[in-house]
């Protein structure tokens, strides 16, 4: 299979070290054979579909309706959406090719963060055109630094302008479909997925109960700094740790240190809070080498090279 699957990949992204990545990763056999199995042809199919994740930021930021929206405004329509539950180890399959440069405290805040709502993933498709539509998908997107988006993009509509709390994700090329599709369903829930996938069918309605469904259980925060540290320092002061002398709540430096401090002494803060505070004032990466398989742009996709 190993050559027939490096043909395959070797059409679905122009990097040669994803396809020598993704030739023995098994969330990728996984979906190929599936797709194989069910009569799908994987490489039409991961062209002409992409996946939405609604992270759990997403979800708090009550984000579902102007996404859905947004999708119509570009000419992507939902043909399925579900929703998974997440732990840490789904983020690490998810990034498993990006995170060996994120910081150790972007992973703690990660953790922190996917503990607080299932998440919502839609099946996008689009008309034919000249780039596939999980890279058309990833360039409207927008972004994961904010000092890059632009108007028009999703992420600069959403208004959450954070690293960390970017609201969306999608995968970059046909490639990372077929290797998300399995991260996120079983092999049945797949098999039905994909079904619905092919049909064509509008399911923005299916998206949008879902999405309630999340909002009942999980209550809109705010994402404001100010907000957040407000709430850290109750927190750190009811467990016995008021601010330092000469705290200086603009400093990046200091707020910091207030969330270390309290790790190190195992205080209980509100993770919301922890969460926002810590997307403002941590480091998200490490400094070092650069990561295993970085994002390819559409130039790049034209160009068939990396």
């Amino acid at each position: 299979m190993s050559e027939s699957l490096r043909e395959l990949l070797s059409a679905l992204t122009p990097s040669l070290q994803k396809v020598d990545a993704y030739v023995a990763d098994t969330y990728v056999q996984e979906s190929v054979d599936q797709l194989d199995r069910l009569g799908v042809d994987a490489a039409k199919f991961a062209r002409e579909h992409s996946l939405l994740l609604l992270k759990p930021d997403a979800i708090v930021a009550r984000s579902v309706a102007p996404t859905l929206n947004w999708l119509v405004d570009n000419g992507f329509r939902v043909v399925s959406a579900f929703r998974v539950p997440v732990d840490r180890h789904l983020a690490r399959a998810l990034w498993y090719f990006a995170w060996n440069i994120a910081s150790p405290e972007r992973r703690r805040l990660a953790d922190l963060l996917v503990a607080i709502s299932d998440v919502l993933v839609l099946v996008v498709h689009a008309p034919d055109g000249e780039l596939p539509v999980p890279v058309r998908l990833t360039e409207a997107k927008g972004a994961t630094d904010p000092r890059k988006r632009r108007p028009g993009e999703l992420r600069y509509l959403l208004g959450r302008h954070n690293y960390l709390l970017n609201l969306v994700h999608s995968p970059d090329d046909p490639a990372d479909v077929l290797r998300e599709l399995a991260i996120y369903l079983d092999e049945w829930s797949r098999a039905a997925v994909i079904a619905q996938a092919c049909t064509g069918a509008d399911h923005a309605a299916d998206a949008a109960a879902i999405a309630e469904e999340l909002y009942a259980r999980t209550p809109a925060r705010s994402f404001d700094r100010a907000d957040a540290l407000d709430r850290v320092l109750h927190d750190s002061a009811r467990g016995g740790r008021s601010a330092p002398s000469g705290f200086d709540p603009a400093s990046d430096a200091d707020c910091a240190q207030l969330l270390y401090r309290a790790w190190a002494d195992g205080r209980e803060l509100d993770p919301w809070s922890a969460i926002v505070l810590g997307s403002y004032v941590l480091p998200m990466r490490t400094g070092t080498a650069s990561q295993t398989l970085r994002p390819v742009s559409a130039e790049e996709w034209l160009e068939g090279r990396t």
